[in-house]
Order: C-alpha cells, then sequence, then structure tokens
C-alpha cells in the first residue's frame, strides 16, 4: 500500500492506494472511496477516519480521508472549497494512482455526511454550473446532518453559519436542493439517535424519491449517535447496525460495477 498526503486549501488528504499488480489486471485501476469524518463542523472524528478507510481497501478500493476545516475554519463555506478541491486533485492525478476517475465514491458521517452531500448539491457563492471534476459519482451518508429544519443539528449549521440565527442556517439546508442530477445515495440511520435524529435521512430519502435519484436506506432500531464501523475499537459494538458497511459496500460494487 502507498500513502499519499496533499494539503487542499489547508485541509489535509490523506490517500490510501493500493498496489498495482500484473498478476491482478482487473484490479490494475479501482475505484476510490473518500471518507469524510464527522464531529459538528468542531472537530473532525478520529473513529471515523482511519477505521472506515481500512475497510475500503479491504473490501478492494482505493480510499482517502479529508481533515477538513472546523471551528472558525468551517466558515465561508472553507470546507465545502476544500471537499471539492480534493475532488478535483484525486481525479487530477488519477492516471498516476490507478484511480478510475468516474467512479469516486464519499463515505461522510454525521456533519461530514452533510459536507459530502454538500459537495453534490451545494454551489459555491458565485459558482455558475458544475464543475464535474470537482462533484462525487456517488455517496454514502451514516447518519447525516441534512436539515436546517425542526429537527436540525444546530451545532453544524451555527458552525458553519458563524450565527445562531436561523434564517442563516437555512443556506445549509439541503434536503430542498436535491435535483435529479444528484448522483446515487446509501444512506443509514439509528432511529433512536438524539444528536441527529433519524428525521434528517428521512427527509433526505423523500427529496431524492420526488427528484428520481436512486437511493438505498436502512433504519436501524437502535444505537447512539456516532457508531462509526460499530465495532470495540470505535464505539460501542453494534453487531446489527454494524451490517451497514457490507451492504453499502455491495451497493455501491453494483453502482461502480465493481466486483473483484
Amino acid at each position: 500500500m502507498k500513502i499519499e498526503t496533499l494539503n487542499i486549501h489547508g485541509a489535509a488528504l490523506t490517500v490510501y492506494l493500493r498496489e498495482a499488480d500484473e498478476a491482478m489486471p482487473l484490479a490494475a485501476t479501482r475505484p476510490l472511496v473518500l471518507v469524510v469524518p464527522g464531529g459538528g463542523y468542531e472537530h473532525v472524528s478520529p473513529r471515523e477516519a482511519d477505521p472506515v478507510a481500512v475497510r475500503f481497501l479491504a473490501a478492494g478500493y482505493h480510499a482517502a480521508v479529508l481533515t477538513y476545516g472546523v471551528g472558525e475554519e468551517a466558515r465561508g463555506y472553507k470546507p465545502l472549497r476544500q471537499i471539492d478541491g480534493a475532488l478535483a486533485a484525486l481525479r487530477d492525478r488519477a492516471a498516476e494512482w490507478g484511480i478510475r476517475p468516474d467512479k469516486i465514491a464519499v463515505c461522510g458521517f454525521s456533519a461530514g455526511a452533510h459536507l459530502a452531500l454538500s459537495s453534490a448539491v451545494l454551489p459555491l457563492p458565485g459558482q455558475t454550473g458544475w464543475k464535474e471534476r470537482q462533484r462525487p459519482n456517488a455517496l454514502i451518508l451514516s447518519y447525516p446532518v441534512v436539515t436546517a429544519g425542526p429537527y436540525a443539528h444546530r451545532g453544524s449549521f451555527a458552525a458553519l453559519s458563524g450565527s445562531d440565527q436561523l434564517a442563516a442556517h437555512a443556506a445549509f439546508g439541503l434536503e430542498d436542493k436535491i435535483g435529479p442530477d444528484t448522483p446515487p445515495v446509501f444512506v443509514w440511520h439509528t432511529l433512536d439517535d438524539r444528536t441527529v435524529p433519524a428525521e434528517n435521512s428521512m427527509l433526505l430519502v423523500a427529496a431524492l424519491r420526488r427528484a428520481g435519484v436512486p437511493c438505498e436506506a436502512h433504519f436501524f432500531p437502535t444505537g447512539v449517535h456516532g457508531l462509526s464501523v460499530c465495532t470495540p475499537e470505535v464505539n460501542t459494538p453494534q453487531p446489527h447496525a454494524a451490517h451497514w458497511f457490507g451492504l453499502a459496500a455491495e451497493w455501491l460494487g453494483d453502482v461502480f460495477d465493481f466486483h473483484i
């Protein structure tokens, strides 16, 4: 495995590359999964970083982890600029690194899932039209922050906007920004999540259905917020909710037609 680290507008992009080998011609180039940890835009959770990237590596993908701006560094759309830049950088070096540039997924958690979805549906201020090199081809969203409405995780929107005013938060709500060109989405949530209510994912699924966007959704009955891969290493074990990763990997393999 080869590891590269890039600075993207002040964010750290750590790229984990599987080695190519003539004995494995089907894996000479691979899709990549960009992992975006959560943390309410106040910190970047290590529990949702390397442990997740390792899982995707084992599933046959290249992987990367984005450590983006938080706290005061989350304002002014800086995290969105950073993830857009990360996706562009991965595609710029796709030939060198053996990445399939049309098969890059973003896997985000909580506020990181909000950032992942933002990269697909939220243009930067003043941006006219989409730059396809800056958008993901698929999204895997774990207990995502989505809505700025009644079920909002207020801390995330306060960090992004620098304000406690609900009107300022609305610009970063995402369920009303879903369109037919949104990439396919896999989303999962636990129904008793007390930090980011499951209604965030329900509103997202409803919006995806209205727009005709392919979607797979799983709602598990129990599990605290921030489960990551649901193992003792990262959180309280949740053997049932832990199935999300296998389901997501199978779904992504079908979306990308990547089975090795």
